[in-house]
């Protein structure tokens, strides 16, 4: 099992931090650092500025979003930012959620697994530098009866192949990503609910392409804290828990919330929900379970992490990519540290 780390959304005020994270990540061996968007700073123009900075550490956007670039746009960037990087660029796709979608892009959010499927269709035929023609319900290339004719991509990848992976939560997207992609970035991952939430929708998804979960990349981001007290570790993360589950979407779809719920806690979701929607957000963080928090997080000593990270090679990850806790730059490097003696410890490191 490999490790990540994903500095999430820039432009928060801790940009130089967040840069200082990705260049001792590098330092120390991780894998990948993964960059994110929703609807503030943009995952390529922070990738090129990581990859600029680092040397053997692959970049990859966690997520691009569907919404935000036409297919072809998508691919145009993916073989820049793999030009760049000398060959370090993984491609993250996603189609956000229906509020950021229509309300920041003016983009339909309908039919998103077609949609998904079209648009990874387009962006690797692309890549691929044959001459782009499609025809599909949501786009089709060159537009009929115009001036428009088949062309083809100029930049040359430095690989042939860019690894390509979907964030999916829902067991329809897991299953179309096991079809179509070469990994998942998957969040509220426990490895306790690996095979009901997870793995099972992949492994369907896998068999329609007539492939197994043997080189799929299973990425899940996980939050980490280091220290004695579980129980007050955990409460660093109530109100990010709160958030996805009560209030990252509408009372009728929130994937997040679906999620916890296919993970045992119906009752303790829709109070979450229901708490979160009323603007009662610290009752919202007082009704997640800690049980919740301790299996999608990385908590306690480093021999405590080391368990539960070979929970999670057990459960199927093949990068883990955490997400270190702390409000100083010297708590997430220290988290860095601990997170490569953890993997060591648990006899993981390649």
């Amino acid at each position: 099992m490999r490790l990540g780390i994903n500095l999430g959304y820039w432009g928060a005020g801790m940009d130089a931090d967040n840069l200082a994270v990705a260049r001792e990540a590098d330092k120390l061996g991780y894998s990948v650092c993964w960059a994110a968007e929703a609807y503030g700073s943009d995952a390529p123009t922070v990738l090129s500025w990581v990859a600029a900075q680092t040397e053997r550490i692959d970049v990859g956007s966690a997520i691009f979003q569907i919404p935000a670039r036409t297919p072809a746009m998508t691919a145009m960037t993916a073989a820049t930012l793999d030009s760049l990087s000398g060959g370090r660029f993984r491609l993250g796709l996603g189609v956000s959620g229906p509020q950021v979608s229509e309300g920041w892009y003016g983009v339909k959010f309908d039919k998103p697994l077609a949609r998904t499927r079209e648009y990874v269709e387009i962006v690797r035929k692309a890549m691929s530098r044959e001459r782009l023609t499609h025809e599909g319900e949501h786009w089709t290339l060159p537009l009929p009866g115009g001036p428009g004719k088949p062309i083809k991509l100029t930049v040359h990848p430095v690989r042939e192949h860019i690894p390509l992976y979907i964030a999916a939560i829902g067991p329809k997207n897991l299953e179309q990503t096991g079809e179509i992609a070469d990994g998942a970035l998957v969040v509220f991952f426990a490895p306790e609910h690996a095979e009901e939430t997870t793995l099972g929708h992949l492994r369907t998804g896998r068999e329609k392409a007539g492939q197994t979960l043997e080189g799929f990349d299973l990425v899940p981001t996980v939050p980490m804290a280091i220290g004695d007290d579980v129980d007050a570790l955990a409460n660093l993360f109530r109100p990010y828990t709160a958030l996805y589950v009560g209030g990252m979407g509408s009372a009728k779809q929130n994937f997040y919330n679906k999620l916890a719920q296919r993970m045992g806690y119906e009752k303790e979701a829709a109070e979450i929900q229901e708490k979160y929607l009323a603007r009662d957000k610290d009752g919202a963080a007082a009704a997640v379970p800690q049980q919740l928090i301790d299996s999608t997080t990385l908590l306690g000593s480093v021999d405590r992490i080391a368990d539960r990270m070979q929970a999670y090679a057990e459960a199927g990850v093949t990068t883990l990519s955490l997400a270190p806790a702390g409000f100083s730059l010297d708590e997430r490097l220290a988290s860095l540290r601990a997170g490569v003696a953890a993997l060591e410890r648990a006899g993981l490191a390649e």
